[in-house]
């Protein structure tokens, strides 16, 4: 992160320019991993919020109890990693497509980002 100074007409103010990664900024273990989890949780949630499930019957379509589906949509997810998140997102009916790229910047590190095609309204999940 870089720090810099801005010029105010009455005082000068110190910012930082973030990383990109507000999990790496703020000195988390495994910044990719914690927002890639965190971007699949905001999916699965959004998948919710359209289709307007409860909560129990997103548990009963993802195949996991309801405290779990709260817990995804509240960003707790210590308990989850990327392949069971993944694996709910199938459950979702969702296709996951990993695109592999050759990270050429000198000034960030290599990182994981999940995109929601904007292609296809949401799928009816399977039962």
């Amino acid at each position: 992160m870089e720090k810099r100074k801005q010029k105010n007409k009455t005082e000068e103010i110190e910012y930082t320019i973030g990383s990109g990664n507000v999990y790496s900024d703020f000195g988390f273990p495994n910044p990719e991993e914690a927002r890639a989890k965190a971007e699949l949780a905001m999916a699965i949630t959004a998948i919710i919020k359209e289709n307007d499930w409860t909560q129990q019957e997103a548990a009963e379509i993802i195949g996991i109890d309801q405290p779990k589906v709260s817990k995804i949509i509240r960003g707790l997810l210590s308990e989850f990693t990327i392949e069971r998140l993944m694996k709910f997102l199938n459950n979702l009916n969702y296709d996951i497509e990993l695109t592999l790229r050759r990270h050429t910047s000198q000034k960030t590190m290599p990182a994981i980002h999940v995109v929601m095609s904007s292609k296809s309204k949401t799928p009816e999940a399977r039962n």
